[in-house]
């Protein structure tokens, strides 16, 4: 049984992110501990790229905000879901201060070997998510992790139609495949 945090990046409750993470984290329960952190739960400041957790006991960021907790949770799970609406080709402002704020050398305690990908955008553009698939590839090839997957739905602007679609389902199945 494997430890996954999903990390959602929509503000938006209920709406098409955090219905694709809540699919995955149903499949992902069978077989698994899952927790499902939404950036409209929790404040994170962004990075202000001081270099401070680099030399400070413990690794510790000069910030004080949610992301010590969120600190915590990486240090014993096993795995890593980045679940994100799209805007203008890249994930929410909000769910990038959680990724940027990452950058610590406390991220060398962390024990992920497993990273997935969920990504809703209303556009229908084929490119629509090349360059979130860029850094993903170049975070996994960094740091050694395997990919478990991606989920990519494309053309939901209004918050639900997800539901009529396939993604739902497939994001149930790609959480159920993580054992």
């Amino acid at each position: 049984m494997s430890k996954i945090i999903v990390l959602t990046g929509s503000v938006r409750k209920g709406g098409n992110t955090e219905l694709l993470a809540q699919a995955f984290a149903e499949g992902a329960k069978k077989n698994n501990e899952v927790e499902i952190i939404s950036v409209a739960d929790v404040k994170v400041n962004p990075c202000i790229g001081c270099d401070r957790c680099f030399t400070s006991e413990g690794n510790v960021c000069v910030q004080h905000d949610d992301m010590a907790g969120i600190y915590e949770k990486l240090k014993t799970s096993d795995m890593l879901v980045i679940a994100s609406p799209v805007y203008f080709y890249g994930i929410s402002a909000q769910l990038k201060a959680i990724i940027d704020r990452l950058h610590t050398p406390m991220r060398n305690s962390f024990k992920i070997k497993k990273l997935a990908l969920l990504l809703v955008g209303a556009a229908e553009l084929p490119e629509l998510f090349d360059s979130i698939l860029v850094q993903y590839n170049l975070v996994l090839n960094y740091f050694g992790l395997e990919d478990a997957g991606k989920v990519m739905a494309r053309g939901f602007r209004e918050s639900g139609t997800i539901k009529e679609s396939i993604f739902l389902e497939e994001a149930y199945k790609l959480g159920l495949s993580i054992i």
